[in-house]
């Protein structure tokens, strides 16, 4: 267990808003375009909202969120856990056929959306029983509701044991799993945090051009800045003017960003021109940051950017380098105080390996999930033995810094966002002229990775590629969408005939087991041991 105490651990999200409006009444909470809501404007939409839809759920069930980043997503977070519901937050960009399995498995009560919902969507909710409620535009739907309650009902004010979230991750099969974090979790993770990243109560202006769909923003961005008692600026989205000009006009000093915000920014024109002097910290995760980004970061903005490490099923921070200590570029910190992270190696019963080896991350405390919902052999296997197991490989240095060195599954981690091969290799399999498909993560200075390709065409067909790319736009979000296609005569496969990913090489390069369609076939490859 790590050392050190822990900061007050708030009794939930919904405690910290009321205590927050309660001590900081006035000062400015949350910001959305032109409209900015005080501690005690923010606690009142909240409370509103959440009065109205207690008349529509019962205790326990699920809302789930398809907005964008709003005042309105802002306020649906708070107001479902306030009362008593389940949030389930989704990115308003997936298509139907990424957010049906989705709905099927969390059965929401409700489904909160923007305006021009897909006719098909709307049917689907019809079929599965599923109330909607539509906001308007400009993201502020919710302020105009009528004088709502000043406190929550205490009834249903949630407890640690509650569950607070259901946060859909990818699956190995294609199928995403959907994680239940309760208000325990949520709770003590913010604490670990505030150990480790110290904020100034009542005086941080918070920044977040993240998706607030997304765990690392809702942790980094509007539960921390709500516990902080700072005022968080919320942008539509990310765009690098609006980036940079919102740090000027709003004095802000703390930005939490992935690194291809990082590099985005420094690659943008307007960069050197941009008043930066008010950031006193960034923080990175969701994605590895290039040593390279960070130094030019630092140099040219004067601001420090500390990395970390997080997942969805564990807090969602596991660890960061920490403010008050020593940095060491290339490591994602130590873990947060009142957790265990352990190097384990997973062919030897998980035996604990010592500093320096590379192994499985394993991490046990309360910030760890409950489980996956409706997916008891999953929770099991994750959890066996009170830890979780988190797939990933790393080592920990003597001073107990970890050093993360790649991944035992085969997520592609594009610009943060996980993506599982099976599920692009689905839709790719279902075009009549594919055969075969292997889906893989390429390099890429931007992303970190993007998604790629190899399929062998059925009986012989010609194959358009571009046509294969559309094909698959129809069926899935952007950032799935494999950015180039080849077509083979053949995958490389194990001697069991199991297709051997490894050997799949980044195309625009000569690849070593894909053999583009001129060339003869080839043999089966051997099983490969790395990685």
């Amino acid at each position: 267990m790590t050392g050190g105490s822990l900061p007050p651990v708030p009794r939930s999200v919904v405690h910290m808003l009321l205590e927050t409006a309660d001590a900081f009444p006035d000062r400015p909470a949350v910001t959305f375009g032109e409209v900015t809501l005080s501690y005690a404007e923010y606690r009142q939409a909240v409370l509103a909202l959440a009065a109205m839809w207690r008349q529509m759920i019962r205790p326990g069930e699920r809302i789930a969120l398809l907005l964008s980043n709003s005042l309105d997503m802002a306020v649906s977070t708070f107001a479902a856990h306030a009362a008593g519901a389940q949030a389930v937050p989704l990115n308003p960009a997936y298509t139907l056929r990424e957010l049906t399995p989705i709905l099927d498995d969390a059965a929401p009560r409700l489904l909160v959306h923007e305006a021009g919902l897909a006719a098909d969507l709307v049917r689907l909710c019809g079929a599965r029983g599923i109330s909607r409620i539509e906001t308007g535009g400009g993201g502020a739907t919710f302020l105009g509701l009528a004088e709502g309650p000043r406190q929550a009902d205490p009834r249903l004010v949630p407890s640690h044991g509650q569950l607070a979230t259901l946060q859909y991750t990818g699956g190995t099969t294609g199928l995403p799993k959907g994680v239940d974090i309760t208000h325990g979790q949520l709770a003590v993770n913010l604490a670990q945090r505030e150990a480790l990243l110290p904020t100034e109560r009542g005086g941080e202006v918070m920044l977040c051009s993240m998706p607030l769909f997304h765990v690392s923003a809702v942790a980094m961005c509007l539960h921390l800045a709500c516990y902080a008692a700072s005022h968080l600026v919320i942008l539509p989205r990310y765009r690098p003017d609006w980036v940079l000009e919102a740090i000027g006009r709003h004095r802000a000093t703390l930005m939490s960003a992935g690194p291809t915000i990082f590099h985005g920014l420094l690659g943008f024109e307007g960069f050197g021109r941009a008043d930066l002097g008010s950031l006193r910290c960034c923080y990175s995760g969701a994605a590895a940051l290039p040593e390279a980004t960070l130094q030019r970061w630092e140099a040219a903005s004067g601001c420090v950017i500390l990395e970390g490490y997080g997942m969805t099923e564990a807090g969602p921070v596991l660890t960061y380098n920490p403010a008050r200590g020593p940095r060491k570029v290339g490591s994602v910190g130590v873990a947060v105080p009142a957790s265990e992270l352990q190097i384990v190696d997973p062919e030897r019963d998980g035996t604990v390996l010592p500093a320096g080896a590379v192994g499985e991350i394993r991490v046990r405390g309360r910030h760890v999930m409950a489980g996956y919902r409706n997916r008891p052999e999953l929770s099991e296997q994750a959890l066996a033995g009170g830890w979780f197991h988190t797939g990933d490989l790393g080592r920990l240095d003597g001073d107990g810094y970890l050093f993360i060195t790649g991944r035992r599954s085969e997520v592609i981690n594009v610009g943060g966002y996980n993506v599982y091969p099976r599920e692009v290799e689905q839709v790719l399999l279902e075009h009549p002229a594919v055969a075969e498909a292997a889906v893989f993560g390429a390099a890429d200075d931007y992303y970190g990775q993007v998604v790629q390709a190899y399929v062998v065409p059925r009986g012989g067909a010609r194959l358009d590629e571009q046509a294969l790319i559309e094909h698959c736009r129809s069926g899935l979000v952007r950032y799935k969408v494999p950015r180039a296609v080849r077509s083979v005569d053949s995958l490389p496969k194990t001697s069991v005939g199991k297709l051997a990913r490894r050997l799949l090489e980044p195309i625009g390069s000569t690849a070593a087991g894909a053999r583009p369609a001129a060339a003869p076939p080839g043999g089966v490859a051997e099983e490969s041991s790395v990685g």
